[in-house]
């Protein structure tokens, strides 16, 4: 099972578009995980028409149209793994340990918010993935998404794809 993990879109305030790299990997992907701050309802229509299977939350910038229509915390078993999807996590400091705690059953927790691309895995064995954004770089140096293959009941192959500055 292919998995697409995206967080942080900001669409139209940062980029009029999702990056066709990005957009190339929709058919690819069994599922796609996306950890909100969507912004506008049109990306979310457009991942919901063109994935075959869309987990996605509403983030600290999402409005009322999209948090009704989206969750704070999305759970998914996929491929024999438990998955979270969540906004924020808070401070980096701390966060496997915080992370582990608050979510127990959870064997992967996707997350956003703060645009820094992050593959951490907790003491409890909790796989803690932060994709970055495609569209909003901040302070790194690319823009950025992730690709990861559940086989077998285990996580492989995650992979951070850099953007091309554009």
């Amino acid at each position: 099972m292919r998995l697409l993990l995206m967080s942080d879109t900001h669409l139209p305030r940062r980029a009029k578009r999702l990056p066709a790299p990005l957009l190339d990997e929709l058919p690819c992907s069994d599922v796609v995980l996306h950890a909100g701050d969507w912004v506008d309802t049109a990306t979310l229509d457009l991942l919901e028409s063109r994935s075959r299977r869309l987990v996605g939350v509403y983030g600290n910038n999402d409005g009322p149209d999209l948090r009704a229509r989206l969750p704070e915390i999305a759970y998914a078993d996929l491929g024999g793994l438990r998955f979270g999807v969540i906004h924020e996590t808070g401070p980096a400091r701390g966060r496997d340990i915080r992370c582990a705690a608050r979510f127990p059953g959870l064997d992967v927790l996707v997350f956003g918010h703060s645009h820094i691309p992050w593959d951490t895995t907790a003491p409890t064995g909790l796989r803690l993935l932060n994709p970055g954004s495609p569209t909003d770089r901040r302070r790194q140096p690319h823009c950025t998404y992730m690709t990861a293959v559940v086989t077998g009941g285990r996580l492989t192959e995650v992979e951070l794809h850099r953007l091309p500055r554009r």
